[in-house]
């Protein structure tokens, strides 16, 4: 059955009674009744050869119910005008500073305004095709609101080559991160391998080692500062820390996942991170205002600052690094003076 086939539906006896949308829902394993709903909503749904759009509907014996949804979208990305900070390009690859809040390739929910949407504007149909159509020149991702330093490639012999570079690990990748708590020690190594979780799909978790579904992840983490260290729990103790963590591999989610395995996720983080700040508490200016900011920073603090590599055409050394963004800063900046 293709997306678009129409689909009939007769009201049984047994079926009187029973909300429209949810009734077809049951029918049908094509569409979730949320996209039922949609579509009935939509101008999608007949009754009796009539346009019928009321979702809530309670269902009379005999009624007949045809679904034509609406053509797919074509998913192949379009050319937009999105601002792009460019820090390097050539005729083999481009270097940008990516924003918090930019998907960097189109997928189910971001169809449009995507990194790719932007860089087919901006570089034209030169973009490597090694990463199909959805993700052309796409070598490596940042998560949507993680911002910082990434490169594309334009052409399939620069893109062969940075893949080759990222699988042999001859990328300089930092990023920094402002995480709950203090790690003790205050710097290391995190080897934990990552796989699905099996629990939530979109979501990645820590393995053993003898699990065949892990894939290494090795992290590097330093601390760099320490804030709150008098209003924590244990002395010597920090509320939160500002952390360099550089990476060898890189999986979905790893630093993210890392860090909150250590104990000390990253702030904001909606996915793996935890609600408020244990140990910092309203009644001080600022606190208050650290706290008030922290409710506003919705995504996690994780910037790429620092990407390092050579040219995979020219062979020139080429090293970027961006400062944090201004929400990020301005958060690091509330923290220091608790």
């Amino acid at each position: 059955m293709s997306d678009t086939e129409p689909l009939s539906f007769t009201v049984a006896e047994a079926d009187v009674g029973a909300r429209l949308d949810k009734w077809i829902a049951d029918q049908t394993d094509a569409y979730s009744r949320a996209r039922i709903k949609a579509l009935i909503e939509g101008g999608a749904l007949t009754k009796d050869a009539a346009p019928f759009t009321d979702p809530k509907w309670k269902l009379r014996q005999g009624e007949v119910f045809t679904l034509v949804p609406p053509p797919p979208e074509d998913p192949t990305p379009k050319p937009e005008d999105i601002p792009l900070t460019v820090l390097f390009e050539d005729g083999d690859l481009i270097v940008i500073n990516k924003p918090a809040g930019l998907v960097v390739h189109p997928a189910a929910g971001n169809w449009t305004g995507t990194l790719v949407n932007a860089l087919l504007h901006h570089c034209g149909d030169t973009l490597s095709g090694i990463g199909g159509v959805i993700r052309p020149g796409i070598v490596h991702r940042l998560d949507k609101d993680t911002s910082g330093v990434m490169v594309i490639a334009k052409n399939d012999h620069a893109h062969q080559g940075l893949s080759a570079l990222f699988a042999a690990h001859d990328i300089d990748r930092a990023y920094l991160a402002l995480c709950e708590g203090s790690p003790r020690p205050t710097s290391g190594t995190i080897t934990w391998p990552l796989a699905r979780s099996s629990g939530d799909r979109k979501k990645m978790t820590v393995v053993g080692v003898d699990r065949p579904e892990g894939k290494e992840a090795i992290t590097h983490f330093a601390r760099l500062d320490a804030y709150g260290i008098g209003r924590a729990k244990l002395p010597g103790d920090a509320l939160a820390s500002l952390v360099e963590c550089r990476l060898e591999t890189g999986r979905t989610h790893q630093i993210r996942v890392h860090m909150s395995h250590i104990g000390h996720p990253l702030l904001g983080d909606p996915v793996y991170g935890r609600s408020g700040l244990a140990g910092l508490k309203p009644g001080d200016p600022a606190a208050d205002h650290a706290l008030g900011l922290l409710r506003r920073f919705r995504r996690q603090a994780l910037h790429a600052v620092e990407l390092g590599f050579d040219h995979p055409v020219t062979g020139e050394a080429l090293h970027f690094r961006q400062p944090p963004p201004h929400d990020f800063s301005t958060l690091v900046e509330a923290f220091k003076v608790l």
